[in-house]
């Protein structure tokens, strides 16, 4: 599911593509219909620069939520990243605000405990760099959800709800031309910050994306086997 056409789901698509999975595209923004829930297994909701709570200046974004709703009920596994994420959150119970910070750049989060117990997780550097865009956060989260990691900027990072639907609110799926186009198309929030860095800054990094790409392959290979084991 994606909200603008340049964030599209980079190395998610390659890797669904090279393990021969066929890919629905579902673009929100066109007023296009949503699948029906016999039509796909999992479910990638994509990021983007509107907020949840703009429901009269999106009005898809009702019928998006409804969507969600009705996916986590059918038991489908569910990746949703930045504002995926936040989306999701306010789904189940949660709740979506401002951060203290903007957040835009390359920077590290830890992953905690939990996520250390987990083979979906495990294989994380506990101190990983990743990319981030975003000045919402989902700040409260119900008891059934457990959070996975935190940076400095913000203390939620990442989250698991009833072992099949996760929320990233940082992007491992980026692509060099992601990020080029984020610049491009959001630079008017780009505002100078603790937590903001320069356009130059964030497009010198190849080697992190890469390494984020391979922590996503990773976590999709072992998600991958985890459904299809029924864990």
């Amino acid at each position: 599911m994606q909200h603008v056409t340049f964030e599209n789901p980079g190395r998610i698509l390659a890797w669904a593509k090279a393990n021969g999975h066929p890919i629905g595209d579902t673009q929100v923004y066109q007023n296009t219909r949503f699948p029906k829930q016999e039509d796909f297994d999992w479910l990638i909701i994509m990021g983007g620069p509107m907020n949840v709570d703009e429901e009269t200046k999106y009005p898809w974004l009702v019928h998006e939520k409804a969507f969600i709703r009705e996916s986590i009920a059918s038991g489908k596994v569910i990746l949703g990243i930045c504002l995926g994420a936040q989306l999701i959150a306010e789904v189940i119970g949660g709740k979506v605000t401002r951060n203290p910070y903007l957040e835009i750049g390359w920077f590290p989060i830890r992953w905690n405990g939990e996520a250390a117990l987990s083979p979906l997780f495990s294989f994380f550097p506990r101190r990983t760099l990743v990319f981030q865009w975003h000045g919402d956060i989902f700040s409260i989260l119900p008891d059934e959800a457990r959070r996975l990691a935190e940076s400095d900027a913000c203390r939620h990072q990442a989250f698991v709800y009833k072992n099949r639907v996760f929320g990233f609110q940082f992007h491992l799926e980026n692509t060099p031309e992601i990020i080029g186009n984020l610049v491009e198309n959001c630079r008017d929030e780009m505002v100078p910050g603790v937590y903001v860095q320069t356009a130059e800054q964030m497009l010198r990094h190849p080697e992190s994306v890469a390494e984020d790409n391979q922590l996503m392959d990773m976590f999709l290979t072992r998600l991958e086997k985890m459904d299809r084991d029924g864990g």
